[in-house]
């Protein structure tokens, strides 16, 4: 199964449209993961028209006794959800936009959890607390940082951000994941090079 990631498309915001680079990227992809970082349902619908959508979306009022799901553009969207959990080709994924992961102090860049030092099998249980269920692949968002690293098992991939990478303005990144029972490959597609 081929699966298109992308995150952070920050539309209308960071930029006005999704850049038609990430249809030439995400040709013949069986499904799309954002996850996160979403202005508007519009930018859920024209990646619809290349595959079916779901995507991890913040939530607003936390402190109230019932929060409710980022609205877009007013109405909540059903492809929305805080946090993804899907079963695929034999794996489970995990999907939310902020991976705030407890015992990290920073955010989840390129790096930091080598540099962390944790013992074995703390990031596994880590994880697992956060989404609540055992996951052997996480799509995140937010950083805009793209990064494929896999610890403990457990694939972690940032497709970065396709309109604002590392917060410049500029065609960035998006994701490719080849998945079956025996592989999880990722590709990493700089869209600037897709010209």
């Amino acid at each position: 199964m081929k699966i298109g990631l992308i995150s952070d498309t920050r539309v209308p915001g960071g930029a006005t449209e999704v850049p038609q680079q990430v249809a030439i990227a995400f040709e013949g992809v069986e499904l799309i993961l954002h996850a996160g970082g979403i202005h508007s349902s519009k930018v859920l619908d024209w990646l619809e028209r290349i595959a079916p959508v779901k995507a991890a979306g913040r939530w607003v009022g936390a402190q109230t006794e019932n929060p409710q799901p980022l609205s877009l553009e007013g109405t909540d969207d059903p492809r929305v959800a805080e946090q993804q959990i899907l079963h695929l080709e034999s794996h489970t994924i995990g999907m939310v936009n902020n991976l705030e992961l407890e015992q990290f102090n920073d955010e989840i860049l390129p790096g930091v959890i080598q540099a962390h030092g944790k013992p074995e099998g703390s990031l596994s249980k880590i994880v697992e607390d956060f989404f609540g269920a055992r996951v052997d692949i996480v799509v995140f968002g937010r950083t805009l940082w793209a990064m494929v690293e896999e610890h403990e098992g457990i694939l972690l991939i940032n497709p970065g951000s396709p309109t604002i990478p590392k917060n410049i303005m500029k065609l960035g990144t998006v994701a490719v994941l080849d998945l079956s029972p025996e592989r999880r490959n990722v590709t990493v597609i700089d869209l600037a090079e897709l010209r």
